[in-house]
């Protein structure tokens, strides 16, 4: 495996997941910029921001890595993430890419399932995770 895609495989496994959301400074760069699906964070707070509301959201977040394409400087995990809320264990299934510039993260594009873990939630889980999920959007947008 190289570093970078070792790097990308570790910011989903290790951070993203909020196991080691502490070192988030080590796998992303001051002015990394956080796409994902139609929000968007920027820097190493908007990281932590981004991670904090999943890990609020799945209190059990796990994420894991399945597969990676490495070309030049950009890797492209493919991910599923696990998680419970209220009860109800649920998978969401992903792809990030991941642009690398001095040796960490200065951008991600992230595509998940989000209907199909809004599906997995039902309709009442569903509803109240796409509030939380909209109203935090509204905040991040840009």
């Amino acid at each position: 495996m190289s570093g970078i895609e070792t790097h990308a495989r570790r910011a989903l496994e290790e951070v993203c997941s909020g196991r080691h959301l502490e070192r988030v400074a080590e796998f992303y760069s001051n002015d990394f910029v956080d796409h994902v699906n139609d929000m968007t964070f920027t820097g190493v707070a908007g990281a932590r921001q981004s991670v904090s509301f999943y890990r609020s959201t799945f209190p059990d977040l796990s994420v894991s890595v399945e597969d990676q394409i490495v070309g030049g400087e950009t890797v492209a995990p493919r991910w599923v993430m696990r998680g419970t809320y209220r009860g109800r264990e649920t998978t969401m299934r992903g792809i990030t890419l991941s642009h690398f510039a001095g040796g960490r993260i200065v951008e991600d594009w992230t595509y998940s399932d989000t209907v199909g873990l809004l599906r997995q939630l039902g309709l009442w889980r569903a509803a109240l995770v796409g509030l939380r999920w909209s109203t935090h959007g509204k905040q991040r947008r840009h």
